[in-house]
């Protein structure tokens, strides 16, 4: 285990120390698709040489072998078409051996390597299936921020893949490619700061979301996951470390912003994840349903939407299944019940759905109010957990986490405030792994603990006009401790007669201080005459 964890620590750290080539041309939040789109370029070129030398039978640990190996083999015409055949069939796509990352490489070392080649392999690639298509749209070689020229920006990718190049994808095993790049994901949130927000849940987050909500799932075959603001998809692919069956579950995400699309669809191969299982949409989950076939209904959904933002609302979604059953739609300035019902229409009745919202989805009246009403009303809401304020890149603002359930036999709510139980890491907040399980244990107990912890009855919500505030539920408040006045007048005693002391000792001290000058010598006499209690002096 410690050779592992030890490899993985050099690979997060070379791949970091990649940024560092593009870190001072471009923000995080840009030089992100480049360094990413390289990776993944790697990745591809590496598993073509591996894969190849295996079908070709002369297996090789070895990545300069397996080029050598490629290579010849592409000399045969009839070799060359046999082996492609295999590779779509294997891969579902084929990288020609000049274009390899390997063979860009010894180009970039003997100073041959064009960019012209590297973006006819990222097109090559593009074109081989329906699945890599426009994967690489972001990756702008030719752009201004790389260097005013094309040499220099020639220089300036050459020198990132130079970097890369140290490093063979071939040797990291299961997910620990996938877990480097989510590490690097990270690491550009934090630098990316508010804009991070648009493709990055903090791991703490996802974990404690995940875990609730596959409890019980954990054996199920074919699990299938939905999140509509999936971002990088970082949050769908925490499945997979608790499910018991991993590899048969089925991914659905959709994202509007069409870079965090592609970074999720690469998140997605880097992590394993086989095409038949992955189902990524590049929309907008609001202004048009997805999914719309079969299936539309899933065992748990996740969400981290923006938070507060504005949509259409437009009346014609009254009719709109997702939300026509509420009589009202969120306001055109606050899409965040229209997230929450998007996700909730999509979940099966067993399935149980996670998501992260603002504290204002719990009080904020009108017709979030009367959404919120007809929930509790349904039963739907189960637990409202209030979490720290600064857990996320992109908002310092405390957030909840709401959970939903279809068909539950009750309607109560439980509450849990876990605002104070965090632990700082320089500028921001983390929940650490003890915070996480305090959360889970409240959570699977469902039963009131002091300051902590509480379940409301329907009536009781009903009592409080349906407002979930948690502080009308969890009372956090702590009394100051009752004073002692007899041991106050103890502690002031003793405190004046040390004083009293300290006092008589220094004006002693001052009686033995001679001066021959005169004014000196009269302000000595003041200071000692207000010591021994006499006149105040200005």
């Amino acid at each position: 285990m410690a050779d592992a964890q030890n490899t993985s620590s050099t690979l997060y750290q070379t791949l970091w120390n990649s940024a560092d080539i593009l870190r001072s041309k471009m923000d995080a939040n840009e030089y992100k698709n480049y360094l990413l789109g390289l990776i993944f370029y790697k990745y591809l070129s590496d598993q073509v040489l591996y894969k190849s030398a295996d079908l070709l039978e002369e297996a090789s640990d070895d990545l300069k072998e397996a080029q050598a190996t490629y290579n010849t083999a592409w000399e045969d015409a009839e070799t060359q078409a046999d082996l492609v055949d295999e590779l779509k069939n294997d891969l579902a796509f084929v990288i020609e051996p000049q274009l390899t990352f390997s063979s860009l490489v010894a180009n970039i070392n003997d100073g041959t390597f064009q960019l012209e080649d590297l973006k006819q392999g990222f097109t090559n690639v593009e074109k081989s299936d329906e699945i890599f298509n426009g994967l690489f749209a972001d990756v702008d070689l030719y752009s201004n921020k790389l260097g005013a020229t094309p040499q220099k920006q020639n220089a300036t990718i050459a020198a990132v893949m130079k970097e890369l190049s140290t490093l063979d994808f071939g040797d990291h095993a299961g997910d620990v490619l996938g877990d480097a790049y989510e590490y690097l994901i990270s690491q550009f949130a934090s630098e990316s700061g508010k804009k991070a927000g648009e493709f990055y849940t903090p791991q703490a987050v996802s974990e404690l979301m995940t875990r609730i909500m596959i409890q019980g799932k954990e054996d199920q075959k074919g699990l299938s996951l939905y999140d509509p603001t999936c971002g990088s998809g970082s949050l769908l692919l925490n499945a997979k470390k608790y499910s018991h069956e991993p590899n048969s579950i089925n991914y659905f995400g959709q994202e509007l912003n069409t870079s965090t699309y592609n970074l999720a669809r690469m998140n997605m191969m880097l992590h394993g994840v086989d095409a038949a299982n992955q189902h990524l949409s590049n929309g907008d989950t609001l202004d048009v349903d997805w999914p719309s076939e079969e299936p539309t209904n899933f065992d748990g959904v996740m969400m981290n939407p923006p938070y507060s933002a504005k949509w259409g609302a437009e009346k014609g979604f009254l009719e709109d299944p997702r939300f026509s059953s509420f009589g009202v739609l969120a306001p055109k300035s606050k899409a965040d019940f229209a997230f929450l019902l998007h996700g909730y229409y999509h979940l099966k009745d067993t399935g149980v759905m996670a998501i992260v919202l603002p504290h204002g989805v719990l009080f904020r009246g009108n017709a979030e109010g009367k959404i919120r009403e007809k929930l509790l009303e349904m039963g739907a809401i189960d637990t409202v957990i209030g979490l720290p304020s600064n857990l996320f890149f992109s908002t310092s603002i405390p957030t909840t986490v709401i959970i939903l359930k279809k068909n539950r036999t009750n309607k109560d709510v439980l509450f849990i405030d876990a605002s104070n139980d965090f632990e700082k890491q320089k500028t921001q907040n983390i929940l650490n792994e003890e915070n996480i399980q305090k959360i889970l244990t409240a959570y699977n107990q469902r039963e009131d603990v002091e300051k902590y912890a509480h379940v409301a009855s329907y009536d009781e919500i009903k009592e409080n006009d349906f407002n979930l505030n948690i502080p009308r539920y969890v009372d956090t408040f702590e009394e100051e401790p009752e004073i002692d006045l007899k041991e106050l007048n103890a502690d002031m005693a003793a405190n004046s007669a040390a004083l009293a002391a300290n006092q008589a000792e220094l004006a002693g001290m001052l009686k033995e201080l001679t001066s021959d000058d005169a004014e000196v010598v009269s302000e000595i006499a003041k200071f000692i005459e207000m010591l021994e209690g006499g006149v105040k002096h200005d």
